[in-house]
């Protein structure tokens, strides 16, 4: 990657001028904001020839729309220095451990359900140390809870909207393993929230990139007066200081406390739930804090606190399976591995000592191997469980885990919306959680003439079954206060094209209190039996990091098996 920054998009229209097609340009200035009457962007890694434009420096924190018609930034950044994290070379070196594993003398048939993050990097691993994985997808689309679909119109829409972190060590290896990092689209290390009691308006967290961690986010904390007051931010810090001091110990034994009973707890005013955490909140598992554990925000926290770059975002730079999924599918298959779509699972046939003989296809047929893995949600491993296995502790234990309701929104709109960001963007609204502008943010996406939003709408459990008509009228009247000089509830300004809405109405696992002994280990009490998903014992929960670290430890456990599963598969031949 190029040491200038990326445009993803740009509306630049001078009055003699047309809009600039980006595709057709390629700009090499370094996160320099060009302020043409109606759009500010900087380089680009696109083909074609070169454009020089004069431009004058955007004035930091000062209002785009004081100045100019249009306050849409368009700035992708270089890739931050992860390589030397701890964090990246502890995945590094465990990506690289299946690399250098003993090559076996006769790989194992490994038969994976489901093709989402969990069961690609369970396969790609395996994969990596030599065994055969088949993974099995029940539906016509890789990806799982990043899945997407193109309409009639060739438009994407998708499950989520997701962000790729600083601190997804697991993910950026992967990445940089599959030669893809250019794929990542960095944004300026930043999070913005919108202001309630300000409609149209933001406040910012700023990261400095000169200060290391954790000054840099002490310092984006300090600077921002719009959302903390000082003694607000004071008592925050003081109640930190326990999880500071404690370490991940600490951070774990706070699971049995909700947000909201950690910061009573901690003395920390309630201002601060209402201004910073019930966004956060929405954000890191689609409820509210009254119902959140505090363990998943404190290891956001500390993450985001003890890496530099570990807040940083970054969007994919088109749809998920093609952009991320398919590499791995590639990967997978030129190693020996095989991915098979439309396969879904009926049932999970046992032998008579009740380990698993195979997986039984809603066709039919029967998928024999030496190893299975169940990488899908833990709902669908719950209704797919055999009736004799459902009282091991083990399995009984799933019982509390439960995927939590999510909708995500698509509306593309008849303009370009001027009040919005190149940027992940925090709505604190009571039924949106986070948003972006997809038409500024990704390349894929990109239209020089109308924005695309893309929400997520959450809490979901009262609205996963109402109407499509109704989701997209309240949204309306939440973006109605965002957008108060664009968009109104009546479509009176702004109006919509047309919209889709993805309902998914089990996704990531609730992370309530006490929920964290009930997360299973990869390898089961069954022998020749695993499960992968972002449910399962891994320190970063429910998340994309998440999934990809219990393929990898899902993967280890098999490689660690082979001798018994290799004696195993033996000796079932022998009785057949």
């Amino acid at each position: 990657m190029t040491q200038c920054g990326c445009v993803s998009a740009v509306n630049v229209s001078l009055n003699c001028y047309n809009a600039v097609k980006i595709k057709d340009f390629q700009y090499k200035s370094r996160a320099c904001h060009l302020k043409l009457g109606s759009g500010c962007f900087s380089g680009s890694e696109f083909m074609g020839t070169s454009l020089n434009v004069a431009y004058n420096h955007v004035i930091k924190g000062r209002s785009l729309n004081d100045v100019y018609p249009l306050q849409v930034r368009c700035i992708d950044y270089p890739r931050p220095e992860l390589e030397n994290t701890v964090n990246f070379l502890e995945a590094a070196q465990l990506s690289a451990s299946f690399h250098s594993s003993p090559r076996p003398s006769k790989p194992l048939k490994v038969v994976i359900a489901g093709a989402g993050l969990a069961g690609l990097s369970t396969a790609k691993y395996l994969a990596d140390a030599g065994h055969q994985p088949l993974l099995l997808e029940a539906r016509d689309v890789l990806g799982g809870k990043v899945a997407a679909w193109k309409d009639d119109d060739g438009d994407w829409y998708e499950t989520g909207l997701h962000i790729f972190f600083g601190a997804y060590p697991n993910v950026q290896n992967l990445f940089g393993e599959l030669g893809i990092n250019s794929r990542l689209q960095w944004k300026e290390h930043s999070m913005i929230f919108a202001m309630p009691n300000k409609p149209g308006e933001f406040s910012r967290f700023d990261f400095s990139e000169v200060l290391p961690a954790p000054l840099n986010g002490i310092w984006a904390i300090l600077r921002n007066n719009e959302m903390l007051t000082w003694p607000e931010k004071v008592k925050f810090a003081i109640g930190l200081l326990p999880a500071m001091v404690g370490g991940q110990p600490y951070v774990e034994a706070q699971d049995g406390l909700t947000v909201k009973e950690w910061m009573k707890k901690q003395g920390v005013p309630e201002r601060v739930t209402d201004e910073v955490f019930i966004a956060m909140s929405k954000a890191l598992n689609f409820i509210n804090p009254d119902e959140l554990s505090m363990q998943c925000i404190l290891i956001a926290l500390n993450r985001f606190l003890q890496e530099k770059h570990g807040s940083k975002m970054a969007f994919l730079d088109g749809n998920p399976p093609e952009r991320l999924c398919a590499p791995i599918v590639n990967h997978i298959r030129s190693l020996g591995g095989e991915v098979m779509l439309n396969s879904r699972i009926n049932r999970i046939e046992l032998n008579n000592d009740g380990t698993v003989k195979a997986f039984v296809l809603s066709n039919g047929n029967m998928v024999e191997g030496d190893a299975f893995v169940f990488a899908t949600p833990v709902d669908i491993l719950k209704l797919l469980l055999p009736e004799r296995w459902k009282e091991i502790p083990y399995f009984k234990k799933l019982e509390k885990l439960v995927g939590v309701p999510v909708i995500n929104v698509h509306i593309w709109f008849d303009r370009k919306l001027r009040n919005t960001y190149d940027h992940l963007l925090f709505s604190r609204s009571s039924l949106l959680s986070v948003y972006a502008d997809m038409s500024v943010a990704c390349k894929e996406y990109y239209n020089p003439n109308q924005s695309m939003l893309e929400l997520v709408f959450a809490p979901a459990e009262e609205w996963i079954s109402r109407s499509d008509q109704d989701i997209i009228d309240a949204t309306m009247r939440e973006l109605a206060k965002l957008f108060p000089d664009e968009i109104s509830a009546d479509q009176s300004k702004a109006k919509i094209l047309k919209y889709h809405v993805v309902k998914t109405p089990r996704s990531v696992y609730k992370t309530v209190p006490d929920c964290e002994p009930c997360r299973p280990l990869q390898r089961s009490p069954i022998e020749g039996f695993y499960l992968a998903g972002d449910y399962t014992k891994q320190k970063y929960l429910a998340s994309m990091e998440g999934a990809v670290l219990s393929g990898k430890f899902c993967a280890l456990d098999i490689v660690k098996d082979y001798e018994l599963l290799a004696a195993r598969g033996l000796s079932y031949a022998e009785v057949s």
